[in-house]
């Protein structure tokens, strides 16, 4: 098992972070350019509940790498925490544990991606793109911030 962890300062509040966090919206926001989910199956609602989606991912947009399992887990928030995880998998990725958490920080908030990765011999290979796709989507994280949360 290998584990990554990156975190970020959001000049937004926790609660719009939060707010963002919970949409599909945002979560195809932040991997454009990188990766591409599209449903397998039922589509999407507009705010995450829990439950496992399938999609298909697409390297680049186009490339087809696979399905993946999302896993949505909502845990009890603690005071100025809000937390998500994504317990998922694939037929490769045994395990992918991705946990979000948000809290407060001055007048923004430290936004951190933290994610466990069993993928057995290819675990090496996936924990290295892991590291960039989760800086790639603290950077579009950044800009999104940055436009005041406009998608377009």
């Amino acid at each position: 098992m290998r584990r990554v962890e990156l975190s970020t300062f959001l000049d937004a509040t926790p609660e719009t972070i939060w707010a963002h966090v919970q949409t599909p919206k945002l979560l195809h926001y932040v991997t454009r350019g990188m990766i591409r989910f599209l449903p397998k199956g039922k589509p999407f609602p507009d705010k995450w509940v829990e439950g496992e989606y399938r999609v298909w991912m697409l390297l680049f947009g186009w490339l087809p790498v696979g399905w993946q399992a999302i896993r949505i887990e909502m845990p009890q928030q603690a005071s100025g925490k809000y937390v998500v995880r994504d317990n998922g998998y694939s037929r490769l990725i045994k395990r992918w544990d991705h946990w979000i958490e948000i809290t407060a920080e001055g007048t923004g908030a430290r936004y951190i991606d933290r994610v466990e990765i069993e993928a057995g011999f290819l675990t090496p290979l996936i924990w290295a793109f892991a590291r960039l796709f989760y800086a790639y989507r603290q950077r579009r994280w950044q800009r999104l911030v940055a436009r005041r949360f406009a998608y377009d």
